[in-house]
């Protein structure tokens, strides 16, 4: 199975997430994709993933790997970590208990309309997700933009010391460019050609 875990106010309607779902569908393993929706409480986004990798493994999937961006590379290199898998973060947030602090109260989505509500409560429950280093870093692939204008890339360098890395010169946040990588990243994650 590929998971893949979209960003804070993000959603499975995201570029990036519907570049991979297309080309799964496209290499015939749209069965093996699954993007929830994310719960904007960590400890129930976590929940939600992990739902999906028990689902995934009660029909006899046992393989895992995980695509996450931004806040959701943060809880895929916790849920990598966890289950001994491989994982591909795209601009991952570091410390979004720090970086979302900002961001306490009434939060629009960024597809479908809607909003969330973001409590002091959710930077401790990020800070109990937190990992301070990665155990195998041979297990992820990271694709950085030093552009990125929300979160820095030098601490995601730091961080992920000693994983693949594809660093972009300059481009955004959202990494506009993704559909250039995407085979690289489902490469990484095992997912053939």
């Amino acid at each position: 199975m590929l998971l893949y875990l979209h960003g804070f106010r993000s959603s499975p309607q995201s570029t990036k997430a519907r570049i991979v779902a297309e080309r799964m569908q496209a290499l015939g393993r749209a069965d093996d994709y699954v993007c929830p929706e994310l719960n904007v409480a960590p400890q129930a986004a976590i929940a939600q993933a992990e739902a999906a990798i028990a689902a995934a493994r009660a029909r006899g999937d046992e393989t895992l790997a995980i695509v996450g961006s931004s806040l959701g590379g943060f809880y895929a290199t916790w849920l990598a970590e966890r289950y001994g898998c491989r994982a591909a973060v795209l601009n991952p947030a570091t410390q979004p208990y720090r970086d979302l602090a900002k961001y306490l109260g009434e939060q629009p989505l960024w597809h479908g309309g809607g909003t969330v509500r973001v409590e002091p409560a959710h930077m401790d429950e990020l800070r109990a997700l937190a990992v301070p280093r990665i155990t195998h870093p041979e297990r992820y692939y990271l694709l950085a933009a030093t552009g990125d204008e929300v979160l820095d890339y030098r601490e995601m360098l730091a961080h992920y010391a000693g994983a693949q890395v594809r660093l972009l010169q300059g481009s955004d946040h959202g990494i506009s460019e993704f559909a250039d990588y995407v085979d690289e990243v489902l490469t990484f994650c095992g997912i053939g050609q």
